[in-house]
């Protein structure tokens, strides 16, 4: 199942980054506006149909994935260094440092994100692209910090930690070389997980307004446009819906079999 909807999640990446190319050589962009023909529904020259001002609705759910995945991946990679560094740290350095550095953890996790977020662009008046991906990414590592903390706990005191410590090892260099290679499993799951909820979060904060802006559109942005018109025009919610839906179904069992693979415990039910 994992191995399908990984499959399934590459052939979505692949028609959002290729698939306006080859429209494009198809004489058909989603730039093209013809408000005589207007909404339509859809056709074989038109197989996602137009939305009001005449564009073909399947070459923007293209270019909307390709906003929505980037977003996606670069607010997961933000949130996965961030993370990362800040629980490999407060676990392998212990003690008060480690106290500190995840009651701060704990204090944050008392902001609800998405209004955390909706203030901080209301305040600042921005609605970049990259200040969208920073402030999602500066609020999605906190999970993953407590994950990489509990593995790097376990692993500090582990054999070939110790050996190395004793070669005087710089501690920097055991974090990175020696534990979170051996940690690696379940932050790659979890970084896997995080992606749909980031997807839902710029569609949510899009829905808002915050999210995306003209003349960018990201599957967040079709579906808000789509939601308004969806008793006349239901195509132009129905498509970008189901290619998200699709995607975020996809990254969640391929994030519940990496889940599966990587766990020690069910690897040895297997070979029962």
């Amino acid at each position: 199942m994992a191995v399908a909807c990984g499959i399934v999640f590459l052939a979505i990446v692949a028609f959002c980054y290729l698939g306006p190319f080859v429209a494009e050589a198809c004489g058909v962009d989603a730039t093209t506006i013809d408000t005589v023909r207007g909404a339509s529904s859809p056709s074989w020259s038109h197989w996602f149909g137009t939305d009001t001002l005449g564009r073909d609705m399947l070459v923007r759910v293209m270019i909307g994935g390709r906003i929505a995945i980037l977003v996606a991946t670069i607010t997961t990679v933000i949130a996965l260094v961030i993370g990362v560094t800040w629980g490999a740290t407060a676990a392998y350095a212990g003690g008060h440092v480690d106290n500190v550095m995840m009651r701060i953890v704990d204090a944050l996790y008392g902001f609800p994100t998405v209004v955390l977020v909706i203030v901080v662009m209301s305040v600042f008046e921005t609605r970049s692209l990259a200040a969208l991906f920073a402030l999602i990414g500066a609020i999605s590592w906190l999970t993953m910090a407590r994950i990489t903390r509990g593995q790097v706990i376990a692993l500090r005191h582990r054999e070939f930690v110790e050996a190395a410590r004793a070669l005087g090892v710089p501690s920097a260099r055991i974090i990175f070389r020696h534990v979170l290679p051996n940690a690696a499993g379940p932050v790659i799951v979890y970084a896997t997980l995080a992606l749909p909820q980031v997807m839902l979060t710029e569609a949510f904060l899009s829905f808002l307004g915050l999210g995306v802006q003209a003349p960018l559109a990201s599957w967040g942005t079709l579906v808000t446009e789509g939601s308004s018109q969806i008793i006349v025009y239901p195509w132009l919610l129905a498509f970008p819906g189901i290619a998200m839906a699709l995607t975020i179904m996809s990254l969640n069992f391929l994030g519940d079999g990496l889940r599966d693979a990587l766990d020690p415990q069910t690897r040895d039910l297997g070979t029962v």
